[in-house]
């Protein structure tokens, strides 16, 4: 990166690593929504149900992943900005080992206890046997998954954002081909898992011969352990833990208040507007991945005023891309209410949510980029804070809250008021931050 030119042309910075970013969550979030898609259509909603109950695991899984790659990341670039090419690249090794230990023993973990994770998700019935066939199989998926995450991260730190949109379109093809011949084979939600397993597999080889063989900055080598790198991995992304952990508790506490109040088939509905958020949120994210290895490059030069301005800038632009999504929703709410499942009560259901979901989306890219934004610059308390309050305690006050003053509207209107007093703390804390020196960073 040339620190002239990123003073000069910000917005033309921030698109160029942003657009491929965003490309390749989006194309991340079609394979989910695809994947909800066929299930949807091929086995029915108690199937697209089941898939909604088991998401805690993804969350949790996620939350792993997205803590080592975020985190060590964010060392990496600081380390780089800094010139200590070495330290750098040895850091990068120690996330991407680290990435696949720990989801690893996760994924081993709840499959040795799976019965009480099932138990405990409320996953009985029919509801019960569709999410075994699933996420028995998906558990040898997710550590896959979490490593083409950090190795995607460190494609864009390298500066080559174009390489990993590309081998992310390579997957969501695989997966989307294979979900629609395994669907029609007769492999049900069984099929839909598997696509996941080939396309994940096949995804990881582009992505360790680029590392192996194309990568000048970070690169596949020996390295000794540094308990102060991972100290500070962890430290700087413990509000990608906290967020996705918090996603995690809180998919559990709608599901629970959903079944209680109207039963599976508001799970259902839940479902498919909250396919909506995801999307969305998944723009907002790209945006953010965008922005990250600019900033922490920045931050760690000292040119910490020209990160803020990139901040800023990002902010704006992910508003002006909320207010667009909010109109196309409000618009297209009849024909996307009956995409995924053939039935007027949900599709009634989904209609309702996507009014009350127009807030969150024009407020979501303030919290979720200024969140990104401390990481970036290794001021990982304000970050973890915002996360917390805003994917745990606001949250799951309006879960628990609202719906026993609105019913049904009240699970539609817990997102949108964590995101009104969530925006209230994030503002709080930029002023209370924005002079934090970098030693806070943990980096010498």
């Amino acid at each position: 990166m040339n620190l002239e030119e990123l003073k000069q042309k910000k917005g033309r910075y921030i698109m160029m690593f942003s657009l491929p970013a965003i490309i390749a969550m989006l194309l991340t979030a079609v394979v989910t929504v695809t994947d909800g898609f066929f299930v949807g259509n091929y086995v029915g909603k108690e199937g697209l149900a089941a898939v909604n109950v088991g998401l805690p695991i993804v969350y949790l899984l996620l939350a792993c992943g997205l803590m080592t790659g975020v985190g060590g990341s964010a060392i990496a670039g600081i380390l780089n900005g800094d010139g200590k090419k070495e330290a750098c690249r040895s850091a990068f090794n120690q996330t991407v080992v680290t990435a696949l230990v720990i989801s690893a023993a996760v994924s081993l973990l709840i499959f040795v206890f799976f019965r009480p994770v099932q138990m405990f998700l409320g996953a009985e019935g029919e509801l019960g046997q569709h999410f075994c066939n699933y996420y028995k199989l998906m558990l040898l998926y997710y550590p896959v998954m979490v490593v083409n995450t950090v190795l995607g991260m460190f494609i864009r730190a390298e500066g080559k954002p174009q390489a990993a949109m590309m081998i992310t379109v390579f997957g969501v093809v695989v997966n989307i081909v294979l979900d629609a011949v395994f669907c029609r084979m007769g492999y049900g939600i069984k099929g839909v898992a598997a696509a996941s397993i080939i396309s994940g597999v096949l995804s990881l080889v582009p992505g360790i011969v680029f590392f192996a063989k194309a990568a000048q900055t970070f690169r596949f080598g020996r390295f000794s352990f540094d308990k102060e790198v991972f100290r500070s991995t962890m430290l700087n992304g413990s509000s990608e833990f906290v967020g996705e952990m918090a996603s995690c508790i809180s998919m559990f506490c709608y599901n629970h208040v959903i079944l209680r109040i109207v039963g599976s088939i508001g799970v259902s509905a839940f479902t498919v507007a909250g396919y909506t958020i995801f999307l969305f949120s998944m723009v907002v994210i790209g945006f953010g991945q965008g922005m990250s290895p600019i900033v922490s490059y920045v931050w760690g030069a000292g040119e910490h005023g020209l990160a803020e301005d990139y901040r800023k800038l990002t902010c704006r632009i992910t508003f002006a891309a909320g207010v667009i999504f909010s109109v196309v929703m409000v618009l297209a709410a009849g024909p996307y209410s009956l995409l995924f499942v053939k039935d007027a009560q949900v599709g009634a259901m989904v209609q309702e949510a996507l009014i009350f979901f127009v807030a969150s989306f024009l407020l979501m890219g303030y919290n979720i980029i200024t969140s990104m934004y401390f990481t970036s610059c290794g001021k990982a308390f304000p970050s973890a804070l915002g996360s917390v309050m805003r994917g745990i305690v606001f949250l799951l006050i309006c879960i628990f809250v609202l719906p026993e003053l609105f019913g049904m509207r009240g699970i539609w209107l817990s997102a949108p008021v964590t995101e009104v007093l969530s925006m209230i703390l994030t503002t709080v804390l930029l002023r209370r931050y924005r002079e934090v020196p970098r030693r806070e960073a943990g980096i010498a």
